[in-house]
């Protein structure tokens, strides 16, 4: 009888599978879709590595060439400032990667599957019923064949599938305006030094600063490029998705040069309306890992960060519990996992109401106070002995008012 069935072969499932087969638990894994495959978000932080590390799986990233990051750049008409994640005041790794995402997810579910959990792709799950003693959880595979499980819990690590959420009836409206992300992959070809590749580059439109470029820079001379606006701005624009996507890319006259010689490798996607909340983050029988449960936005890549930390967390408590332990999910798991989640909902809205975009920019940054940012750029959004975990958007509204006074006193504010 399987201890636990997770529903998702990405980074949160691949995590959790590894960390509970570790500690001699059965395990299986249950994908929709055949791997490799495509997927955005290709931009780590540094705390993931940490994550990584802990689950056994470091090593295996660590050989795989992918392009080193060490920071954030940002770009607004003529002001740029960059971070370098060695420069955070947590502990902790001070790199990480950009990674081709078909590649980094196929390479952590290969080392689930080294650790001894079961893998079976291009199966889906059709139903859920938790009101017995064990769950019951229907899959169907691509030929039609339908399976009952009745594992001892589940893991739902479906990301933006959000299985649980939509069959269970947990799904709530995010608190996050409507935006959409207009993307799709280059071979940049840009040449040596005009850009640092060891970091991703935000762009901010020159006059609507809600709206805003992402270039992420491969190994392999390929980089995830995108646009983040609000639903009726792109409406804006006409044409296909190519069309919209380089026509804002040709608003910026530096990203516009930047990009002159690149070739688009397929055509731009879009993805709409990603923001997503639930109702409870776990049940009797189940608990929801990463964008299964909360999805905030992709300016600051905290995803993956996330989904890592929650398969952690979550790997934790449910050991105890199948070791006979009385586990309290929301106190044990949903509320310590919320507090990283609202610092970088924090940071989100603080870049979208402005009040970020003016702390980052500012020429007079204070160098204790640039390096609890930095933190939370990094991904370190559980650190208790910086400032912002969990007052983030309270201290950069602070921050922000002090930057556009002048006043000096922004040097003393922590």
């Amino acid at each position: 009888m399987t201890d636990v069935l997770i529903i998702g072969a990405g980074p949160a499932g691949s995590v959790a599978a590894a960390l509970l087969v570790q500690r001699g638990y059965d395990v299986l894994v249950l994908e929709k879709q055949k791997f490799p495959r495509f997927s955005i978000g290709e931009s780590l932080l540094a705390q993931s590595l940490g994550l990584l590390e802990a689950a056994g799986m470091l090593e295996a990233v660590m050989a795989a060439g992918f392009q080193y990051k060490n920071g954030a750049a940002f770009a607004h008409r003529e002001a740029y400032t960059d971070f370098n994640f060695a420069e955070k005041s947590s502990p902790g790794h001070g790199f990480t990667f950009q990674v081709p995402r078909a590649d980094f997810d196929q390479l952590l579910i290969n080392e689930a599957q080294r650790f001894g959990a079961r893998v079976q792709f291009e199966v889906e799950i059709v139903a859920a019923d938790f009101s017995g003693a064990r769950p019951r959880l229907t899959a169907r595979d691509k030929d039609g064949r339908e399976t009952v499980h009745r594992p001892r819990f589940v893991l739902d690590a479906s990301g933006f599938g959000r299985v649980l959420p939509r069959l269970l009836n947990l799904e709530e409206p995010s608190n996050l305006p409507v935006r959409c992300a207009l993307y799709t992959q280059v071979r940049d070809r840009i040449p040596s030094g005009r850009i640092d590749r060891q970091k991703i580059r935000v762009t901010t439109h020159a006059v609507h600063s809600d709206v805003w470029y992402w270039l992420i820079p491969f190994s392999n001379g390929k980089a995830s490029m995108g646009v983040v606006a609000g639903e009726e701005f792109l409406q804006r624009y006409a044409g296909s998705n190519d069309d919209k996507l380089w026509a804002l890319h040709r608003e910026d006259p530096a990203l516009a040069d930047i990009l002159k010689d690149a070739e688009q490798l397929f055509p731009a996607g879009l993805l709409r309306g990603y923001s997503a909340n639930v109702k409870t983050m776990s049940g009797p029988g189940f608990a929801l890992l990463g964008n299964a449960a909360e999805f905030l936005d992709p300016v600051f890549s905290s995803g993956v960060t996330i989904a890592l930390k929650s398969a952690h967390m979550a790997a934790d408590a449910l050991s105890r519990q199948l070791k006979g332990e009385t586990v309290d999910w929301k106190a044990d798991f949903e509320d310590p996992l919320r507090v990283g989640v609202e610092t970088f909902r924090g940071f989100v809205e603080g870049w979208y109401d402005g009040s970020l975009q003016d702390v980052i920019y500012y020429e007079r940054q204070d160098p204790k106070i640039r390096r609890y940012i930095c933190s939370i750029l990094a991904g370190y959004a559980w650190d208790g002995s910086n400032p912002y975990v969990g007052r983030a958007r309270q201290r950069l509204h602070t921050l922000a008012q002090l930057c556009r006074s002048g006043d000096a006193s922004v040097t003393r504010v922590a």
